[in-house]
């Protein structure tokens, strides 16, 4: 079977909820495969934003590309509605002026409906998220 990346909205991947609104960066962005556009916080901490899929998917390795986050958490469902998150990883990210953040979280037999990304801390009073992707396979669920 072939890796998707699950993420991308022409996979049928959906922004489901966004804490912060900015009809320029609009939370879209990180699903449309493109590390140009991204979607912006509007100030104070934590911020989240929880993607969903269209069915249970198989997930080894989610990563994202952001600018100026300090401390991230991922979290899943596998239910049929976004709720029973589950912690997966939480790590602090290394500042990378003038550069984009590219962390991978290898997350092996994973399997989610939703993913949940919690922006605890931030090096700033924004950040920025400009690409999300989580490779695996369909389940048969």
């Amino acid at each position: 079977m072939r890796a998707v990346d699950w993420c991308l909205s022409s996979a049928g991947a959906a922004v489901v909820l966004a804490t912060s609104s900015d009809e320029q960066h609009p939370a879209e962005n990180m699903a449309d495969g493109s590390s140009q556009t991204f979607w912006t916080t509007t100030g104070m901490f934590p911020q989240e934003f929880i993607i969903g899929f269209p069915k249970c998917v198989k997930i080894s390795k989610v990563a994202i590309q952001c600018y100026l986050v300090r401390t991230l958490r991922i979290e899943r469902s596998v239910s049929k509605d976004p709720v029973g998150f589950e912690q997966c990883v939480e790590k602090d990210l290394q500042h990378t002026e003038g550069q984009l953040q590219m962390e991978e979280f290898p997350l092996p037999d994973f399997q989610a409906t939703y993913l949940r990304f919690i922006i605890k801390s931030a090096f700033d009073h924004f950040v920025s998220v400009h690409r999300v992707m989580a490779e695996g396979t369909a389940e048969n669920t």
